[in-house]
């Protein structure tokens, strides 16, 4: 089918999703559901293949997310109801002081960010960003974009992400060196990105609305000491290093598999929920009867995000059956560009396209790679890296990630589009333009 076809009807479907959300007041859930099944059959797929995609969309999303961003949501309504979250953001406060907290939170999401995935971060820390914003009475922004801008270039371009760990086996480049690369390139990108845009955007766009997923209410009889409280949110992220380390330390087979098993982020999170009822809430004073009950209050406001993650995985798995990753690929290598600049165009197109940063840079990877094949003189760990970044760019209405931020800080869409999608593409470009500046000097 003709590229520009399928690129227009892909444009047209997005468009799609915003009117119905916007000027029919459609729930996100219809929008996504009716330009994904009007997608597939303006590509002509088969109608049964419609529907098919539809589910294997929606599985495959939530099949990783769903007890990931359950497990998490339990966590930090315990964090909230315990005053775990209220003591760890009077620490932040006291110690970094009410004008430096963005950039307390940006370097606490770097630090976090690198053994987790994306969204696990995001649903472990966003209990502390609300914490800290109901102690500061700041703008939710300011505090909260920080964070989300550390994890985001984390996840995009620094192993062991899996999107960068599938790069740097297509182009065979060398772990170390990426990660090494990766780290220089996060900093100043993931500033620019955090920090400074945080508070450019936080004086022009006020959350519309208070973040429905955790609120900061305490019910607990005595708050958690700040030692207790700190070991609570961070046991996840200590037995998730634990995966990390694996590859690089020598050790018997049977500690390394349990090892990966308790680093697996559903087991991490699953083990930290039991530790968080037993120190946050029966050593303070909590019944079995109310932590049964904030397990269940916690879970409520996650059916609609659960559905509209699910209804986007599966736009996202149309697009792909459709073909239109393909045609853009088609499209990009017929231009006659450097290695660097094909990678990140490619990774970028693939990306609005499809929504998933992943299969953006796993994609634009093995494109690229036979072409780099003929070549001499590539930088194989900074190709990694600008394919990543260009894997970050402008993040619509066919990300999960665009959804769970506008849920999780109670934006609206527009909102979510001047905020979100904005710091994803100037980390992208950010990132790049560090890319190109160090390509020129190694």
């Amino acid at each position: 089918m003709n590229s520009v076809y399928l690129i227009s009807i892909t444009i047209l479907a997005i468009a799609l999703v915003i009117v119905g959300v916007t000027w029919f007041k459609w729930h996100a859930f219809i929008s996504l559901s009716v330009a994904s099944l009007l997608l597939g059959i303006a590509a002509g797929l088969p109608i049964t293949k419609i529907a098919a995609d539809y589910e294997t969309g929606v599985g495959g999303i939530l099949g990783s997310l769903l007890g990931i961003l359950a497990l998490g949501t339990i966590l930090g309504k315990m964090m909230s109801e315990s005053g775990a979250g209220v003591q760890i953001s009077q620490f932040f406060t006291h110690a970094f002081g009410e004008r430096n907290l963005p950039w307390a939170t940006f370097f606490a999401g770097l630090i976090i960010s690198i053994p987790v995935f994306f969204e696990v971060g995001l649903v472990i820390l966003l209990p502390l960003v609300i914490a800290i914003q109901k102690t500061t009475k700041k703008n939710l922004l300011l505090i909260a974009i920080p964070m989300v801008a550390a994890l985001s270039i984390s996840h995009g371009i620094v192993p062991p992400h899996p999107g960068a760990m599938a790069a740097i086996g297509i182009f065979h480049a060398d772990v170390g060196q990426v990660l090494v690369y990766s780290l220089l390139v996060a900093l100043p990108a993931g500033i620019i990105g955090g920090p400074l845009f945080a508070y450019y955007i936080s004086k022009r766009v006020q959350p519309e609305s208070e973040p429905k997923v955790v609120a900061a209410n305490v019910s607990a009889e005595t708050y958690p000491s700040t030692g207790v409280s700190f070991f609570t949110i961070l046991l996840p992220i200590i037995l998730m290093i634990g995966t990390v380390i694996v590859p690089f330390i020598s050790m018997p087979a049977w500690l390394a598999n349990l090892l990966n098993f308790l680093g697996n982020p559903l087991i991490a999170l699953l083990i930290s929920v039991f530790v968080a009822y037993y120190l946050l809430g029966i050593r303070q004073g909590m019944s079995r009867k109310l932590i049964s009950t904030l397990t269940g209050d916690s879970l409520g406001p996650l059916a609609s995000i659960m559905m509209i993650i699910g209804a986007g995985g599966a736009f996202k798995q149309i697009l792909i059956s459709s073909g239109v990753g393909n045609a853009i690929a088609q499209l990009a290598t017929s231009w006659q560009l450097s290695p660097l600049v094909m990678a990140f165009v490619v990774a970028g197109l693939i990306r609005i396209a499809t929504g998933s940063a992943t299969v953006a840079l796993t994609t634009a990877a093995g494109i690229v790679d036979p072409i780099v094949q003929h070549m001499t003189g590539v930088n194989l760990p900074l190709l990694v890296i600008a394919t990543g970044a260009g894997s970050l760019m402008f993040s619509h209405v066919n990300d999960a990630g665009f959804w769970l931020v506008k849920e999780y800080l109670g934006l609206s869409i527009k909102q979510t589009f001047k905020t979100w999608t904005v710091l994803e593409t100037l980390l992208s470009f950010a990132a790049f333009a560090i890319v190109m500046v160090v390509s020129a000097f190694v």
